[in-house]
């Protein structure tokens, strides 16, 4: 890894070789580097002053023609060939919705060649200013007044010079979780076990009855200990009649919890206030299935038996009219130009083309873009090409289809053009523009507990005033903030 006097070198070399302002010499480099500790890139946006962490930084250049990307983000310019390696490029303006003037052919644009992780991005800006050396304890919070954007993306504020610079933070905007986030998720995980664990082993502890005479001086007992050497009196019949019910509504506690672990470990799925309810209808459905003492899951085969009836109608399947019908008049009216629906979990594509459907025929004068979005590779690479079945063809999508030259059914080109395909985990940065439409049916309860809060304050910030949420038929998230409101069967969410 390069060091701090690298990369200042480096930058200093580049600076010369796009047009020698802020060059600095060998002599000047360790100067200022023998009273600082932190180095920064400085650079402007709309007339404002930020900086980016030199370390992050490989170079600074000058290009322009970038080679286009269909159905990529607002904010990609495209790729650039860095010297035989071809890069993303995006617009730092854009990403923070920042206006620009129209872009001339031919123009040259001012970018930042950053390093993040192992993949490599240029960065463009409206100047490139310098590097700005200071000592790191001068970096203060940030603060939202500091800057137009979101106050996640900053790292800090700092003053030098005269100059108040908004530090941006790279690995936020690029959506690398830190180490500390990495260690927070994994401790919030292993915090819910053994608190299960705790309750599960403090509910096995018999109580006290009147028959067992416990010294005040013996130690409390929090867990279940060894048998005894001779067996504990029985208890009289009258407490066993009143204390049996509290018992069994216990060892049912215990026998969900169990479960709750069991399919984290085996399919990922969270139990959490988020889908709580249908976890306790489901256990007793599942109790009178499998009998008594037979509830806890084995294996995976019994982990995705149990969660069967869990997702919505229609999952990887198209869709019937009466679902699609439901669906659309569900959906607030809306007379914006622009309509932007973001569909996360998106899967094969049945449910993004659905969508893409009905969203054509509620909002007929819009210009709809849908980001359909899934951790599925594979997925996200074959759903452009979703064979449409010859039933699906001949019911309610029919009008929005078309015909190829060898005679198959696909969607017409208008549909196509609405949704964008992206690999992408949700859990990680989501630089989408204001959302009108989530649609994210069954997807938040295969994340942590903790991954499910995060995202959903990613929902409310996202969605506009006048926007909604539309979450899995079995998932409720009134109890996150936000207020639900029935339309027919279909449970929709706003702020």
């Amino acid at each position: 890894m390069a060091t701090i006097q690298e990369r200042l070198s480096a930058f200093a070399s580049t600076t010369e070789q796009v047009g020698g302002q802020g060059a600095l010499s060998q002599e000047e480099l360790k100067k200022k580097n023998a009273v600082t500790d932190y180095s920064m890139v400085a650079f402007s946006l709309a007339g404002k002053d930020y900086a980016i962490d030199i370390m992050k930084v490989k170079e600074r250049a000058k290009a322009g023609n970038f080679t286009y990307v269909p159905n990529s983000l607002p904010f990609v310019l495209g790729v650039y060939n860095l010297r035989g390696d071809i890069i993303p490029v995006i617009d730092l303006r854009l990403f923070f919705n920042i206006d620009i003037s129209p872009r001339e052919d031919g123009h040259l644009e001012n970018m930042l060649i950053i390093v993040v992780g192992e993949q490599t991005f240029g960065v463009v800006v409206d100047e490139i200013d310098r590097v700005v050396n200071i000592q790191k304890s001068a970096i203060q919070p940030p603060h939202p007044l500091f800057g137009d954007i979101n106050i996640k993306y900053i790292y800090g504020v700092v003053e030098s010079d005269s100059n108040l610079y908004v530090l941006l933070d790279i690995d936020r905007i690029f959506g690398v979780r830190s180490a500390e986030e990495e260690k927070e998720l994994a401790d919030s995980a292993k915090a819910q076990m053994v608190q299960r664990q705790i309750e599960e082993m403090q509910m096995n502890v018999p109580a006290a009855s009147s028959s067992n005479v416990v010294s005040e001086d013996a130690p409390k007992v929090s867990a279940p200990s060894k048998a005894p050497s001779a067996p504990a009196p029985k208890p009289a019949a009258p407490a066993q009649r009143v204390n049996a019910p509290a018992t069994d509504a216990g060892a049912s506690e215990a026998d969900l919890k169990f479960i709750a672990d069991s399919l984290l470990s085996s399919t990922k799925f969270s139990a959490s206030p988020l889908n709580s309810e249908w976890m306790k209808g489901r256990y007793a459905e599942w109790k009178k299935l499998k009998g008594e003492g037979k509830t806890q899951i084995q294996n995976e085969g019994d982990a995705l038996k149990f969660l069967e009836p869990f997702y919505s109608e229609f999952t990887d399947n198209w869709w019937s009219e009466a679902y699609s019908d439901a669906i659309s008049k569900a959906l607030p009216d809306n007379s914006a130009k622009n309509i932007v629906v973001w569909n996360p979990g998106c899967a094969k594509g049945y449910e993004a083309y659905s969508l893409a459907c009905i969203l054509k025929k509620r909002y007929p004068n819009a210009h709809i873009r849908v980001y359909a979005h899934d951790t599925d590779l594979l997925n996200v690479s074959n759903a452009p090409l979703l064979p449409i079945s010859p039933e699906a063809a001949k019911s309610w999508y029919a009008s929005y289809l078309s015909t190829t030259a060898s005679g198959e059914n696909t969607f017409d080109k208008d549909i196509k053009d609405m949704i964008m395909f992206e690999y992408h985990d949700i859990a990680n940065t989501n630089s989408l523009p204001d959302i009108d439409i989530i649609f994210a049916r069954d997807v938040l309860s295969f994340l942590p507990e903790g991954g499910q809060k995060t995202i959903l304050g990613d929902f409310k910030e996202k969605l506009k005033g006048n926007g909604v949420v539309i979450v899995g038929s079995n998932e409720d998230i009134s109890s996150y903030g936000f207020k639900k409101k029935l339309q027919g069967n279909i449970a929709v969410y706003s702020k």
